[in-house]
């Protein structure tokens, strides 16, 4: 018998403030087997079309399941679809869905995907996440506001099927459809409350787990919903998420027992904390780059020369093995090693020269764009105050100052969600951010050049020859050709240099021992329903 949580209602009431360490109470005690989860920073919506942050797809992916979830090692497999049928072009795919249900006890149907899908395409919703789905038909129009909602290629043929027509072959689908973006939504619910739907009291989900409290800056606390399809099989009874911004602090608290994970820890702290708690240190590659946007619409950053000039001064290597120092490699090139589908060799045309010889370079490249001790090249560098990014960006101002003394950039600090607002507002000259890919395919990094992608695209790349290359090879069927092709866009995007690679990221976590299920992966993604403690019977937790 699957277990009962009449609880919710009491949990909801009960719940406290955070963590003692946080300076507010800690959750009360429980006999329901629960997880503590330090998440890096504070969501800004728990709504998958206003979210944009993998701290918030950890939670959204607890609450909410696609067509595709992952596995433990997050690979795609089957979630929502029961089966489904691709047509011979490959633009077609008809899926038959799982009997399922909302938190309340609706059935989950075809509808409400296309409901969702329609959502996310309106303007009127504000989705930054939108060009995500830009290879379904009619996706990008919509979200531009040129067709309305039902132009979408998304059809429920009833309620247990649904058809998806593709602008063209995706062989990455699978992957994709395990984004939030692509989940299906509650229409009785999000209908009746509006924006409002997400709050704890009226959000039904069809996931593993229901938000029960959202206090902001402290936690948020998701409790086991009995309704989902495979609630059965999870060990984890209520999960607390903390937003974790201070890395160091958060390491205590998981030595400490605060905490049973965190996802991050500063990289100079490795050989400390392999020294006191090794069996903790939980280090992985990871399908993600850090990188620099540079604002292409303002004036003194238009020109090409200008951008490669601050992307040629930056020494990596030393960034990646002095400052970081947690296994990241330099990069030259947006796409990281490692991604399937594509050959790459890509990288900057002088990222073998020494970067002393680079920064001669650079100078002279600058003086010819007409700055030097009469016109001061001066510009402000925004990073977020998370994770190493504050020792990072004294050390990138070192570099740029070191092409001249009249290169003179201003540090500026800023919260990491609006740090992102203002990305995606165009509302900055230089600034820090990191993509990991959404699911594992070149375009997942390339896209985020395209003039379609914008606000995504946040330096506001604008090159008609670039967004042509990519269309025509996401036509092409044959992968090696369509990687090829890629690789010529990419190419196109580093000589051009709206952007500056920095480094390729790892996954850095700290988890207990004690917990089990953790598998480390390329997008270090662990959903909560695969994850237990050892000293826990999965069978007692599943049946009474």
């Amino acid at each position: 018998m699957t277990r009962n949580k009449i609880l919710f209602a009491m949990l909801a009431s009960a719940s406290a403030l955070a963590l003692a360490s946080c300076g507010g109470e800690g959750p009360p005690p429980s006999d329901e087997v629960v997880i503590h989860r330090g998440n890096n920073a504070e969501p800004l919506s728990l709504d998958p079309h206003k979210a944009s942050g993998t701290w918030e797809n950890n939670i959204i992916g607890d609450m909410f399941v696609g067509l595709f979830t992952e596995d433990p090692e997050a690979h795609p497999v089957p979630g929502m679809a029961e089966s489904w049928e691709v047509s011979e072009d490959s633009l077609t795919w008809t899926f038959r869905l799982r009997e399922s249900y909302w938190s309340d006890g609706a059935p989950v149907t075809a509808g409400d995907f296309v409901y969702a899908w329609r959502r996310i395409a309106n303007p009127e919703t504000g989705a930054q996440y939108v060009s995500l789905l830009y290879p379904i038909v009619g996706m990008a129009e919509v979200s531009r506001g040129e067709a309305p909602p039902e132009a979408i290629g998304v059809v429920a043929v009833d309620d247990r099927t649904l058809e998806i027509h593709l602008e063209n072959p995706a062989p990455y689908l699978p992957g994709l459809l395990t984004h939030y973006t692509t989940f299906p939504l509650p229409q009785h619910v999000v209908e009746q409350f509006g924006d409002e739907w997400v709050r704890p009291e009226n959000i039904e989900v069809n996931g593993p787990y229901k938000l029960i409290d959202w206090r902001t800056n402290n936690f948020v606390h998701l409790s086991r919903n009995p309704y989902f399809f495979d609630d059965a099989n999870s060990c984890i009874d209520e999960v607390y998420y903390y937003p974790t911004v201070d890395n160091s602090a958060a390491g205590r608290r998981v030595r400490n027992g605060e905490l049973d994970l965190n996802m991050e820890f500063p990289g100079q702290q490795m050989e400390f904390l392999r020294r006191e708690i090794p069996d903790y240190v939980r280090v992985h590659p990871y399908m993600g780059t850090v990188y620099f946007s540079i604002n292409t619409t303002l004036e003194q950053f238009s020109d090409p020369a200008v951008r490669n000039a601050l992307g040629m001064a930056i020494d990596r290597e030393f960034i990646a093995n002095e400052i970081l120092r947690a296994g990241q490699l330099p990069a030259y090139s947006l796409v990281p090693p490692g991604i399937d589908n594509y050959a790459g060799g890509v990288e900057a045309s002088w990222a073998d020269i020494p970067v002393e010889q680079r920064r001669v370079t650079a100078r002279d490249l600058l003086i010819e764009a007409g700055y030097g001790p009469d016109n001061p090249f001066r510009f402000e560098y925004t990073y977020r105050a998370t994770a190493d990014n504050p020792r990072v960006a004294p050390v990138v101002q070192n570099d740029w100052s070191a092409i001249a003394d009249w290169v003179q950039p201003e540090l500026i600090v800023n919260d990491t969600q609006i740090h992102y607002d203002n990305l995606r507002a165009s509302d900055f000259q230089i600034a820090d951010g990191g993509w990991i890919a959404d699911y594992n395919d070149p375009y997942n990094f390339l896209f985020l050049g395209e003039y379609r992608s914008v606000p995504m695209n946040y330096s506001r790349y604008n090159n008609p020859e670039y967004d042509a290359l990519v269309e025509q090879a996401n036509r092409e069927q044959d992968l090696d050709v369509r990687g090829g092709m890629l690789a010529q866009a990419e190419q196109m995007l580093i000589d051009d240099m709206p952007i500056i690679p920095l480094v390729y990221y790892v996954n850095k976590n700290l988890v207990n021992p004690r917990v089990t299920g953790w598998v480390d992966n390329l997008t270090d993604i662990h959903r909560t329903r695969y994850l237990c403690f050892a000293d826990i019977d999965r069978t007692e937790t599943a049946t009474e």
